[in-house]
């Protein structure tokens, strides 16, 4: 059940979910070297690879990009207010009720859609989900969720990305609110997250078919 089955969601973003697969280090580290050091919701880097014996690997090489501070998600750990959290590759990750990250089990091709659909799940419409390069359609049905609880949706404009199937799928869902240039989209999540009024001026309707159940 969405947070806003509850009542209203505070005002502003909570939290940013980027979804990456093949070339997504450059993708993601490009976005986040875009971020200010006091970007305010805190940012989910969801990206695909096989499970490494060293899961904070990472971590350090965004770490290296980013004035924000960056950690590897523990079960158990709070989304937090702010900074960079990174679900260990190969594993996948949900969001519970209480804000605090398990690292779950499923096929790490689908860790995206399971992000995206525990995150809308808990916060509505105060998440922000960026899909970024990628093979397959790993993100479409996430953003579906995402979509549905009335956050927003950013995409990598699939002629940037060094594999756009999953940028592409995204689109094609129509739940998709921006299509940027890789280069826009700090930028863009600035905007939404940290100019006055932002949010509001840049609202796009829900569609009547996105409000109904999956």
């Amino acid at each position: 059940m969405s947070a806003t089955a509850h009542g209203p969601v505070p005002p502003g973003f909570q939290a940013v979910a980027m979804i990456a697969s093949l070339g997504g280090l450059h993708a993601v580290s490009e976005v986040l070297r875009g971020l200010p050091a006091d970007f305010p919701a805190p940012v989910v880097v969801v990206q695909h690879g096989r499970r490494e014996a060293d899961g904070d690997r990472l971590g350090r090489l965004l770490a290296r990009v980013t004035p924000l501070p960056v950690r590897t998600a523990r079960t158990g750990d709070p989304l937090g207010a702010s900074g960079v959290v990174v679900v260990p590759t190969g594993h996948c990750a949900v969001l519970g009720p209480d804000r605090t990250i398990t690292l779950a089990e499923g096929p790490a091709l689908r860790s995206g859609d399971q992000f995206l659909t525990s995150l809308a799940a808990t916060l509505g419409q105060a998440v922000i989900g960026v899909v970024l390069t990628g093979m397959l359609d790993d993100g479409a049905r996430g953003v579906r969720e995402v979509k549905r609880g009335g956050g927003r949706v950013l995409v990598q404009d699939p002629t940037t990305a060094r594999a756009p199937g999953m940028p592409a799928s995204a689109m094609a869902t129509g739940c998709v609110d921006f299509v940027l240039p890789l280069n826009r989209i700090a930028a863009a999540l600035v905007a939404l997250t940290m100019a006055p009024g932002g949010a509001d001026l840049l609202r796009v309707p829900i569609a009547p078919w996105a409000r109904l159940h999956a």
